[in-house]
């Protein structure tokens, strides 16, 4: 029978490893359940329930993959930012890991990113690349997502791995900041405009509108799931080594 935790007087409670997998554990079935819905919805509405646009033809679908996943992939490596800032100023260890966990998801949403993207421009710009600000800058922020993973898998000690990879995050944020607003600050390029927008006449038609945004939900809540099932993972991990550890010692 498990141990029942008293209720938490603090927010940063939650940080507590314990805590964590107790909320986490009994969150997951939801977020998988609510993920799963969003993503059958969101990509069979737009799929299969859409018209071919007037100038791109069926081409204009597969911004139901591009946009999530370039939208998750920006926002993953500031949720780094701030478990990053969390570890540093308050020790939290799960925050670390949690930031740890999110590199690989946000790494791999930056590939399909790219790659949807690449597909999607061929037949709009006669190339599968152009050194474009924003496709310039995604491309680097692939870049610190892989060196952020590798400066992880290099460094023993796993204070000091989060230290430093917290370093490199807070450096690596400019560029997840100008891969969202790089068409502002450089007002040129071959990428479009914001696909979603606070202005409603920025926004795409509403027949690719609505199922954009669930599936946009869907995206947010299978990186949501991955992240918790990642944490939960290297949580064990820093209790499996800590036991090693231990009875090296005995």
């Amino acid at each position: 029978m498990s141990e029942k935790l008293p209720r938490p007087s603090s927010l940063w409670e939650y940080a507590n490893p314990r805590r964590f997998m107790a909320l986490s554990g009994a969150t997951l079935p939801f977020v998988a359940a609510g993920t799963t819905v969003a993503l059958i919805v969101g990509l069979a509405w737009g799929f299969f329930f859409t018209p071919d646009d007037y100038r791109q033809g069926s081409t204009v679908k597969i911004i139901y993959l591009h946009v999530p996943s370039a939208m998750v992939a920006i926002n993953a490596w500031l949720m780094m930012l701030v478990a990053s800032l969390i570890w540093l100023i308050r020790r939290h260890h799960v925050s670390a890991l949690a930031a740890k966990a999110a590199a690989p998801v946000g790494a791999t949403m930056t590939m399909i990113a790219l790659a949807t993207g690449a597909i999607w421009g061929q037949p709009m710009w006669g190339a599968w690349w152009a050194w474009d600000p924003r496709l310039t800058s995604f491309l680097v922020l692939f870049l610190f997502y892989l060196g952020y993973m590798a400066l992880w898998a290099a460094i023993e000690n796993d204070d000091t791995a989060a230290d430093l990879t917290a370093v490199l995050c807070i450096v690596g944020s400019v560029f997840a900041v100008l891969s969202r607003y790089a068409l502002v600050f450089w007002n040129q390029g071959l990428h479009q405009g914001a696909s979603l927008s606070l202005d409603k006449e920025e926004n795409v038609s509403d027949v690719f509108y609505w199922p954009l945004l669930i599936c946009l939900a869907g995206f947010v809540g299978f990186f949501v799931l991955l992240i918790l099932i990642r944490t939960r993972t290297e949580v064990r991990a820093r209790r499996m080594k800590a036991l090693q550890a231990r009875e090296r010692m005995t």
